[in-house]
């Protein structure tokens, strides 16, 4: 008479293949799983959002230093040379006109706009007082006079193109603190003629035109 031995195998038993197969298959899941929680404890989810971060804000600090260049060369140089000191160029100017589309508080601004065409192209520069000390401004060169339509629409270079300079001429100033605003950019075409009027406004609300400039030509 044989003895039947216990079905569960003793600790020196080595298990049988479909139970060393469930065994392997924990196993392998709870190295994944503790592999990841480590991960998660030790940063390193937090490492990829801290360098899209960083990243981040390179290209903001780029963005705004991108901002700031076009501001400095294509929208207006305070210490530049002004229009009206350029030797061989030929200089016209425009005495500012308040606009009824002004907002209130610009009742006494009044200015000066020239605008040079020489070597160098196209040099445009305006000075006003009676702004509101510390506020943007912008001034754009027009295609009409000032008494068609407050001077209509924007010069273009090219006509139906892109909307910002080199195609078109912008002027942006700060007034300081006694309401002064002056400011020269420089363009490498010449616009001829066809730009005959300055308008200035806020750079906060383009449709409150405060003053416009016809060009002598």
């Amino acid at each position: 008479m044989h003895h039947v031995t216990s079905a569960h195998p003793s600790p020196t038993d080595c298990p049988s293949a479909p139970q060393l197969g469930r065994r392997t298959s924990r196993l392998v899941l709870g190295t994944l799983l503790a592999t990841t929680l480590t991960a998660l404890l030790t940063g390193c989810g937090g490492d990829s959002v801290d360098h899209a971060s960083t990243h981040g804000g390179a290209s903001a600090s780029s963005s705004a230093h991108d901002m700031q260049g076009m501001s400095d060369k294509a929208m207006g140089d305070p210490s530049a040379t002004p229009a009206y000191e350029l030797t061989g160029a030929k200089v016209v100017k425009g005495a500012f006109k308040m606009l009824d589309t002004r907002p209130p508080g610009m009742n006494d601004v009044k200015g000066t706009a020239w605008l040079a065409q020489g070597a160098k192209g196209t040099t445009v520069t305006v000075s006003l007082t009676g702004l509101k000390a510390g506020h943007v401004y912008m001034a754009h060169l027009h295609a009409q006079h000032c008494s068609d339509d407050n001077g209509g629409s924007h010069f273009q270079f090219d006509k139906g193109g892109p909307t910002m300079p080199p195609n078109e001429i912008h002027l942006m100033f700060t007034a300081d603190k006694s309401g002064m605003g002056l400011t020269t950019v420089t363009n490498a075409r010449k616009t001829g003629t066809d730009a005959v009027a300055i308008v200035v406004h806020p750079n906060e609300a383009q449709d409150n035109r405060i003053a416009c400039a016809d060009f002598d030509f």
